[in-house]
């Protein structure tokens, strides 16, 4: 595959927004693992391999297991995620598919589960990792070994 430019060198000034995007959920009440939960499952879904690489390395230091990284892609059908994770991923995963909308029965778990702030907080997080995504997926973005 062909190398293409980095985004943050072409273009800092566009790219400092996502930049910020990520320090200001730093500051909400998503914990740290969810977070990660969140960029690893809308990676997969996008098929971008540097933030698959780098989201599973960072689950990995936060203590996620490894059985639960590989069981990410099938969340519904393992016993290893609670429902406040389950409501996170059906939310992330909505948003990442957002052409099929977010559900209303997605949208009332998160709601019951989560509240109305975290909701919002996991549905920015979603919003931004996509962003990402498609940045690096356009530019041809890849892990290192």
């Amino acid at each position: 595959m062909r190398k293409r430019f980095i985004m943050r060198e072409v273009e800092p000034e566009g790219y400092k927004p996502m930049i910020a995007m990520d320090s200001y959920l730093s500051t909400t009440k998503i914990e740290p693992l969810h977070k990660e939960l969140i960029k690893i499952r809308a990676s997969q879904m996008n098929g971008c391999a540097f933030c698959i690489d780098k989201h599973t390395k960072e689950a990995r230091k936060l203590g996620e297991t490894e059985q639960r990284i590989y069981a990410l892609n099938a969340w519904r059908d393992t016993p290893f995620f609670s429902r406040e994770e389950r409501a996170i991923l059906a939310l992330t995963e909505e948003i990442t598919l957002i052409s099929n909308r977010v559900s209303d029965a997605t949208y009332d778990e998160a709601i019951e589960v989560l509240g109305q702030q975290l909701t919002a907080q996991v549905m920015i997080a979603a919003t931004a990792i996509n962003s990402l995504n498609r940045i690096g997926i356009a530019t041809r973005m890849m892990p290192t070994l």
